[in-house]
This record gives C-alpha cells, structure tokens and sequence, in this order.
C-alpha cells in the first residue's frame, strides 16, 4: 500500500477508472450478444444493431478503452457474422 499522499490518490483514480472501461466493456459485449442473436432470429433490427454496436465500439477508442485494431477486428468479425 501507498505511503505517499498523491500515491494514494492515483491508486483511487485508477480503481475508478478500472470501473468505468470494466462497465463500457461489458455494454459493448451485450450489444454483440443483442446483435448475433437477432441475426441469428433473423430480425429486421439487426442492421439498426449493427450500427448502434460500431458506433460504441468507435467510442471506446475515443476515449481509450479499446485500441483502433481491436476494434477493427470485432468490427470485421460482427460483419462477416451478419452475412
């Protein structure tokens, strides 16, 4: 454990931090659970999903989440699934 003051406040930053990219992982997952299950349904709304599903995934390499080939690759991936 920190002894140093300002130690102790980077260990707080970082734990939120840590929170805040675990929850954007984990909304990016169930969109891609969402969108491969209506193409598996064969829904009208997967392209609407597909879209909504890029558009986070484009957000969270914004903001530093994911890095650009990451998300290109789960990009690729989702749509080679919808054809």
């Amino acid at each position: 454990m920190a002894n140093i003051k300002s130690a102790m406040k980077r260990i707080e930053v970082i734990d939120r931090q840590t929170a805040l990219n675990k929850s954007f992982k984990t909304k990016i997952a169930t969109m891609v659970k969402k969108y491969k299950l209506a193409v598996d349904n064969k829904d009208e709304n997967s392209a609407k999903l597909l879209s909504e599903t890029f558009s986070l995934i484009d957000s969270a390499v914004s903001k530093g989440i994911l890095q650009k080939a990451t998300a290109n690759r789960k990009k690729a991936r989702l749509s080679v699934y919808g054809k």
